[in-house]
């Protein structure tokens, strides 16, 4: 690698608020914010909206959707009962 044109390649913490999930690795990113981590060093965090741990194909966990409602809007819209050729 050519020296000076490369960004810094760093420790950082990756944190999932909604899995409570963290995980420390190295990265490029760059974050304002600081956490300490288990090992008792101050890392910089990176906050992110979905990890493996929140993510419903991950987890097995599916928001239930009121799909009952949208078909009946659709029936109303569409007609019922159209027949396929």
């Amino acid at each position: 690698m050519k020296p000076g044109i490369h960004p810094d390649y760093r420790p950082i913490v990756f944190r999932d608020k909604a899995g409570d999930f963290a995980i420390l690795t190295r990265s490029t990113m760059t974050s304002d914010k600081t956490v300490e981590w288990e090992d008792g060093q101050t890392y910089p965090v990176v906050d992110v909206e979905i990890s493996s741990a929140s993510h419903p194909f991950y987890t097995g966990t599916q928001r239930v959707l009121d799909t009952a409602g949208r078909v009946e809007r659709f029936e109303r819209r569409y007609g019922q009962g159209r027949k396929r050729r």
